[in-house]
């Protein structure tokens, strides 16, 4: 049995079955772990999300920023974009009550004590050890899978708070955490989410630094495996295993064994060579 954790898809299905095949994948015996951002962008969201969610216990998916965002434009939360045309196939699907349904009820954060490695979309704030994020993302989820998910959708659009504090409630505590676990990539010294800075490290401003790198980062020394910073590419260090490398800009798509010592497997996108990091 091997464990494979794989990065951003976002609707780049026909990289994501030549994946499968490279992994030589056998749903009986392996497992899949998914950081997120299923779709989106790419051309095949809807078929993403049917194969992920017709491999049942044999693969896991975190919820990522895109995920949440399909979701609040299907419950009547956000308008769809220009950018987000892409999603029209899940919104006109015939299984889509199904499939948003599925993915409503994904986890904001899974954390696996016998491999001893915790997945998220995007980060966890300086502020938070693992415990506390755990603690967190089962805010989030019993918040997205209350009889109330309709405000927590409404609500979670904006970049404040930007700064942890254990006194926060209502929608100000909702929508850090989920910036927090969906959206992040830098801090600034005192821990501050800086959401608007996509790039790569090397043309951050001064005062960004990536948020596994915060001194005193209260979860140093746990295993990490994330994604949605396309920018930064693969990255294995800091404690942290980063897997987006920009399959759907037109990189490629990764995975890496999670069980094993290996080297992590690739293939190449298919999609129009371009960078940018949503």
């Amino acid at each position: 049995m091997a464990t494979y954790a794989i990065g951003d898809v976002q609707g780049c299905c026909d990289e994501l079955e030549a994946l499968l095949v490279a992994l030589a994948f056998d749903p009986s015996r392996d497992r899949l772990w998914f950081v997120g951002d299923l779709v989106n962008r790419g051309p095949r969201s809807l078929d993403v999300l049917r194969l992920v969610r017709r491999l049942g216990d044999a693969a896991v998916t975190v919820l990522g920023n895109h995920d949440l965002h399909l979701l609040a434009i299907a419950r009547g939360a956000a308008h769809l974009r220009p950018a987000d045309l892409t999603l029209l196939p899940v919104l006109e699907a015939p299984d889509r009550d199904a499939l948003l349904d599925w993915l409503q009820a994904q986890p904001a954060l899974h954390h696996d004590p016998a491999l001893g490695v915790t997945m998220v979309h995007a980060g966890l704030p300086p502020q938070w050890d693992i415990p506390l994020a755990r603690r967190c993302a089962a805010e989030l989820e019993a918040a997205l899978r209350g009889e109330h998910s309709g405000k927590l959708f409404a609500d979670m659009y904006g970049n404040h708070p930007d700064l942890w504090d254990d006194e926060l409630d209502g929608p100000d505590r909702l929508r850090f955490i989920t910036n927090a676990l969906t959206r992040l990539r830098v801090c600034d010294k005192a821990g501050r989410l800086l959401l608007k800075h996509k790039g790569p490290p090397a043309k951050m401003p001064a005062s960004a630094i990536p948020w596994f790198q915060v001194p005193g980062r209260r979860s140093a020394g746990a295993r990490i495996v994330c994604g949605h910073w396309s920018a930064l590419g693969y990255h294995d260090g800091d404690g942290v295993l980063g897997l987006d490398t920009g399959c759907v800009w037109g990189g490629r798509l990764t995975a890496q064994r999670l069980d094993a010592p290996a080297r992590p497997v690739t293939v190449p996108s298919r999609q129009p060579a371009m960078f940018s990091d949503p």
